[in-house]
């Protein structure tokens, strides 16, 4: 029954993060909002027991693009405009579109629940997760395993690469000025 409570915690907090993330008009907020929405969407995978899924969400979208959108948007300093007029000029037909999109989405699940073989609605639909039962083995470490014992030079070699590359990126930046370089020579300071 918790699991339940939960899920339907991170089900209602992805709701409205999404729509926040669509509604509100200061860009960064609308960001920290779909950061929000990445959180709860990772919260109900690690529910359906797909862990990798799961850290993917949060070292992809959340790590990489998330932040990625909120760096460009501080560095463009973009304004904020209030266009209500706009917003009512556009308000019949957005209403229309969204009427009939959410019409085809019920209609699509009304046929396609109506034909459960153990309850009339779909609201009653009881998981039972058949993998706990054969195997308690998770995904992280079948991935794991994988990983470190038949894919141990691939692994090795990825990393070696992915160090080169930062070191690489590191003396790119680096600057040598000889002009204004101090030095410190610890033999005539220690001799005194």
């Amino acid at each position: 029954m918790l699991h339940y409570k939960i899920a339907l915690f991170f089900s209602i907090s992805l709701i409205f993060s999404s729509f926040f993330t669509i509604l509100i008009n200061n860009p960064i907020y609308s960001i920290l909002f779909l950061i929000l929405s990445f959180v709860s969407a990772t919260g109900i995978l690690i529910l359906l027991e797909s862990e990798f899924m799961a850290f993917i969400f949060i070292v992809i979208y959340i790590g990489a693009i998330a932040v990625l959108f909120l760096f460009v948007v501080m560095l463009l300093n973009i304004k904020i405009v209030d266009s209500i007029k706009d917003v009512l000029k556009y308000f019949p037909i957005s209403n229309f579109i969204g009427f009939f999109i959410l019409l085809e989405i019920l209609i699509f699940f009304i046929n396609y629940f109506k034909f459960n073989p153990y309850f009339e609605s779909f609201l009653f639909n009881v998981h039972i997760n058949w993998l706990d039962k054969i195997d308690s083995v998770s995904d992280i470490q079948s991935i794991g395993q994988i990983i470190y014992t038949y894919y141990v030079l691939q692994f090795l070699i990825a990393g070696f690469i992915l160090l080169i590359s930062i070191l690489g990126a590191v003396i790119l930046t680096l600057s040598y000025n000889k002009v204004n370089l101090k030095k410190q020579d610890s033999f005539k300071q220690t001799s005194r």
